[in-house]
């Protein structure tokens, strides 16, 4: 499956896709055990419409959880310690 098909999903069919995969992904490994090597070329496309649909869920929940929370940056930076320890040793 396209990387922009899995973009225009919904949350829901993204779940039953990935299930559907990963069914077929177990069938496939179950029969190349047994020594059936039909369907071995669609592994490698199996893995990668998982990896692809579990990175665009993991897109949504990141874009989401920035525009609950946004960043907030620090005034000031943090003191370095190393110029305190220093003097302490010259003295």
């Amino acid at each position: 499956m396209e990387f922009e098909k899995i973009r225009n999903l919904s949350d829901d069919e993204l779940k039953s896709e990935q299930a559907k995969a990963g069914e077929q992904l177990f069938r496939i490994r179950f029969q190349k055990s047994l020594g059936n090597n039909e369907g071995i070329k669609k592994l490698r496309t199996l893995k990668l419409d998982v990896a692809r649909i579990k990175t665009v869920e993991r897109q949504r929940t990141l874009a989401a959880e920035k525009a609950a929370n946004p960043v907030v940056a620090n005034v000031a930076p943090a003191k370095s310690t190393r110029t305190a320890r220093k003097k302490a040793k010259k003295d």
